[in-house]
């Protein structure tokens, strides 16, 4: 449930209200707009019935909320959630873009590709350095030594660093290195881990699970902002259909049904998407077109010889033309003013 209250209501009414509810052993979330508050009241609706809510002064009325998702939900949060990373924010007009190797293989691979996308006009830097691999004798990336070299990365680029925590154990070390947490696709109900990146101050990209529903997905998000973290950024990445052609099959609906359902930003991975290159351009388009902030993209100079996604992986010129094309989509569609491509940067 919520608890709308009217335009103008004054501080003390809205404390009133939050007393009453805490007095019963109810949690609740605030909600300051320009013109309104909300109350987001969380814990069991037996306790609110019979309470002389709407009768208090300030309140203009009581809302059910139907969602299993409550701090995920727009209704308790009508405005956009804006996830800050350093100069970059996440959730506002301007798509984001987040780039790099699938894993970080070399000190010279990792710089090579950080300079190349910061010239493309990329704003972040991904790269893993623990790979959850379907095979226990693929590539498992370099561990430690690759969160440093991606911390060498965003030294000499200025560039955040985006990389996929793997279990608790390693959290802490994952919060000396990174500046974005990223939670895959088969880590999405590992609720465990979840509640331990919640109980951070980082920000956590949530990509949505293999065969997750958009309401599961949302629910995971729950347990991360349940537990104090607000800085979640969710990601479609494709689910798993009976469709042979692609890896997986990319739910540009998503976009639209999580920005109306949920405040959280949304971006979009067309690598994992589709998992072919050749795809992944017009997938990119495709995002940006259905109104996602931002992109995370695979980005390798010689994928052929990539030790994991390299099917997946765009060249670093194949990277250049995308951030040029998806700029004028994002100009075109959104009418945004400060463009995402700037050549030569």
């Amino acid at each position: 449930m919520i608890v709308v209250m009217k335009e103008g209501a004054r501080e003390e009414e809205v404390q009133a209200v939050v007393s009453l509810l805490q007095g019963k052993g109810l949690e609740t979330h605030l909600s300051q707009g320009a013109e309104k508050t909300i109350i987001g009241i969380i814990g069991p609706k037996e306790r609110v019935l019979g309470m002389p809510i709407e009768s208090m002064a300030g309140v203009e009325k009581v809302v059910r909320v139907s969602n299993p998702f409550k701090l995920a939900s727009r209704a308790f949060h009508p405005q956009d959630t804006l996830v800050q990373v350093g100069p970059h924010v996440v959730g506002g007009a301007n798509p984001v873009i987040i780039a790099g190797p699938c894993s970080v293989e070399s000190r010279e691979q990792i710089l090579e590709i950080a300079h190349a996308v910061k010239r493309s006009g990329a704003h972040m830097l991904r790269g893993g350095a623990f790979k959850p691999r379907s095979s226990p004798y693929s590539f498992q990336g370099l561990g430690e030594e690759g969160l440093k070299l991606l911390a060498e990365a965003r030294e000499v680029t200025g560039l955040p660093v985006v990389s996929e925590v793997m279990d608790i154990e390693a959290l802490p070390m994952m919060l000396e290195y990174v500046d974005v947490l990223q939670i895959g696709a088969r880590n999405m109900q590992n609720f465990p881990l979840l509640r331990a990146v919640g109980k951070t101050d980082k920000p956590v990209l949530l990509k949505r699970g293999l065969s997750a529903t958009i309401e599961e997905w949302l629910m995971s998000a729950e347990y991360i902002l349940s537990e104090g973290n607000r800085n979640v950024i969710l990601c479609e990445r494709g689910i798993r259909t009976f469709e042979k052609y692609t890896r997986n099959t990319l739910d540009l609906n998503a976009v639209p049904v999580v920005q109306y359902y949920s405040h959280l930003p949304v971006i979009v991975d067309p690598s994992h998407g589709v998992g072919h290159s050749r795809y992944v351009l017009a997938m990119a388009r495709a995002g940006i077109a259905a109104g996602a902030h931002g992109l995370i993209v695979e980005v390798h100079p010689r994928p052929q010889e990539a030790l994991s996604d390299g099917e997946q992986s765009l060249t670093l010129e194949d990277f250049d033309q995308m951030m040029r094309e998806v700029t004028r989509v994002a100009e075109a569609v959104h009418g945004v003013e400060a463009p995402v491509y700037v050549p030569g940067r």
